[in-house]
């Protein structure tokens, strides 16, 4: 059996986004907020560490380890984790230390993680130089992939199909951001575990969709096997539009401003620069080209990622 730690404020709400549904004139839009999953100001991360953590544990470790780039929403909610565990954290973070710790950096300074800033091309490296020192000075570490994305952590957006079938909440759609691939992953084998008749798009943040596809329809096989089940997706049925992240990782878009504007003004929801916003921008986009229907459901599936909103140069560029 899997193990799993209680770490997120579960089951998270389902929402109306009544002024957004009134502003477009349809589809009918919903929201489910991992933003509120509650650890280090929540996120989606949150569910893929409740099994993460807990194999740490389970193995004995004294440090968690793991990956992103400076203002990464991952990092920030493993250093939250291991402080609620009281476990080390050492966070190899993909960028220039901008000195001043805003936003994510800020929490993950606050968490007590100790941050070690590389070159994006050495990241991987770095990660790997920084595991087995710690292992060889008996710190007993544990690494955590860039994202959670693996089959265990996947297993948190298994586990989420199925409180989305308990809050008996079936929309037409669900869309959302996706990069690692374990959450989009999660979602897949969920939805078939589950049942769930509905479409399941991730708007990627970073990858071409033949990148992305492969790597879910992957993960998806490989979360299924540690169920002991069996199930296999092509590349091609994962759903991702790849449109809207030519402007590359973290580079805010005229259209991200205006859809985290549209949905903290409609209906006071606050999307991050990164994900979310990158996610709502394109949602809001196919709603205008009538990709979806008027008359169905759309579940807009809040990944989290709001304290980078207070991190330069997303908060002043958004306050303009």
């Amino acid at each position: 059996m899997i193990q799993r730690i209680p770490l997120a404020h579960l089951p998270t709400p389902i929402e109306n986004l009544a002024g957004l549904t009134r502003l477009l004139g349809g589809p009918q839009l919903l929201i489910k907020r991992d933003d509120l999953t509650g650890l280090g100001m929540g996120g989606n991360k949150t569910r893929k560490l409740e099994f993460l953590a807990a194999d740490a544990l389970d193995k004995g470790a004294r440090m968690l380890i793991s990956t992103g780039a400076p203002q990464s929403n991952h990092c920030r909610q493993v250093a939250a984790a291991a402080a609620r565990l009281g476990l080390g954290c050492l966070l190899v973070l993909a960028g220039r230390d901008p000195g001043a710790r805003q936003g994510n950096l800020l929490l993950d300074a606050l968490s007590g993680a100790q941050l070690i800033f590389v070159p994006k091309a050495r990241r991987d490296a770095a990660l790997q130089e920084q595991f087995e020192r710690a292992r060889a000075e008996g710190q007993e570490p544990y690494l955590i992939p860039y994202g959670g994305s693996n089959a265990l952590g996947a297993q948190g957006y298994v586990q989420a199909m199925r409180e989305l079938k308990e809050q008996k909440c079936e929309p037409d759609w669900i869309v959302f951001a996706s990069s690692s691939g374990g959450t989009q992953a999660g979602l897949v084998s969920g939805a078939r575990q589950t049942g769930f008749r509905g479409r399941i798009l991730g708007i990627s943040v970073d990858e071409p969709a033949r990148v992305l596809q492969k790597r879910v329809a992957a993960l998806v096989q490989e979360a299924a096997a540690l169920n002991g089940e069996k199930i296999s997706v092509a590349p091609e049925e994962v759903l991702v539009n790849d449109g809207y992240c030519q402007a590359g990782y973290g580079v805010l878009q005229l259209a991200e401003v205006e859809a985290i504007r549209s949905f903290a003004r409609s209906d006071g929801i606050l999307l991050d620069p990164v994900y979310t916003g990158r996610a709502a921008a394109g949602l809001l986009d196919l709603i205008r080209t009538g990709f979806f229907h008027r008359d169905e459901t759309v579940l807009f599936w809040h990944t989290g990622g709001t304290p980078a909103l207070f991190a330069e140069p997303y908060a002043g560029i958004l306050s303009q």
